[in-house]
């Protein structure tokens, strides 16, 4: 299976060869990595560009933004940039952050969980960040989610979902309409990613605020975002983030915001999100 990979990165010169290097070391390499250098003002194109010269099927695309950086709508549209300069001739579709260091065999295992059943539909590892001299689990998430940093789509999957939203969000709304779709999503806990830059590390509070926004977004509903804020902030570490997250789902609701679903895809979001609850508190 032929795999294309498309990378946002603004002002990654320190993370960028080690991502680079990881993935042309892959024991099944990509057929194309698109870098999309959205705008950085560090060496992140030179770095890239050594290794375009090195390996073809690196290819560099510079994009001119003005567009101030926040969490999933910026990084969404650096990624649709890189779509651009891609042909619909592979059969997966990943997008991967500037800042992962990945094992030799995280492509080919991830090409064999694919091969495995027609009807996976996403598959990825897991991110581990450094603490202590030790590498631990970055556990913001249920297992059974794939990390925004490193998304893997089957193609077919891919279009089905009306491909990646760019908003905050849009890493949860691709898995709800994915099962909405009854594709299946693989987590393999065997395949550990270094993450060398944590998640959310220099979010401001307008960002925090996306975070409530992208809720009300997902066709959530007050009582589950309510939920969904205290469990996030509590897994931050942070309580009063709470706060800031049910602000942003009233700013986006009083706003009248258009839902990144339809009215029958947030309906059976809801249902999902209580059953799921359900199931976790038996």
């Amino acid at each position: 299976m032929k795999y294309y990979i498309i990378i946002p990165a603004y002002n990654e010169e320190a993370f960028m060869a080690l991502t680079l290097q990881s993935l042309v070391e892959q024991t099944v390499l990509p057929s194309k990595i698109i870098v999309v250098n959205d705008n950085s003002t560090d060496k992140t194109a030179e770095i890239v560009t050594s290794f375009s010269i090195k390996f073809p099927f690196i290819t560099l695309v510079n994009k001119k933004s003005d567009a101030i950086h926040l969490p999933g709508s910026k990084v969404i549209q650096a990624f649709q940039e890189g779509e651009k300069h891609i042909d619909d001739q592979y059969d997966i579709i990943v997008k991967v952050d500037a800042d992962l260091i990945f094992p030799i065999n995280y492509f080919e295992t991830i090409i064999n969980h694919f091969q495995s059943d027609a009807t996976i539909g996403m598959a990825g590892g897991f991110c581990y960040i450094e603490k202590n001299g030790d590498w631990i689990l970055e556990n913001l998430t249920d297992k059974d989610h794939i990390r925004g940093a490193l998304k893997a789509y089957r193609k077919e999957t891919y279009e089905q979902i009306g491909r990646l939203k760019p908003a905050m969000g849009w890493d949860t709304v691709d898995e709800l309409l994915c099962k909405f779709y009854n594709w299946k999503i693989v987590t393999d806990e065997s395949l550990h990613v270094k993450h060398l830059k944590p998640t959310g590390a220099s979010y401001t509070k307008a960002a925090r605020y996306k975070q409530g926004e992208a809720f009300y977004s997902l066709g959530y509903g007050f009582f589950i975002t309510a939920i969904a804020s205290l469990k996030l902030a509590s897994r931050k570490g942070k309580p009063f983030l709470f706060i800031d997250y049910i602000l942003g789902f009233w700013k986006a609701k009083s706003s009248g915001k258009p839902l990144f679903v339809s009215p029958e895809q947030a309906n059976w979001i809801r249902k999902y999100r209580w059953k799921k609850m359900k199931e976790k508190l038996l």
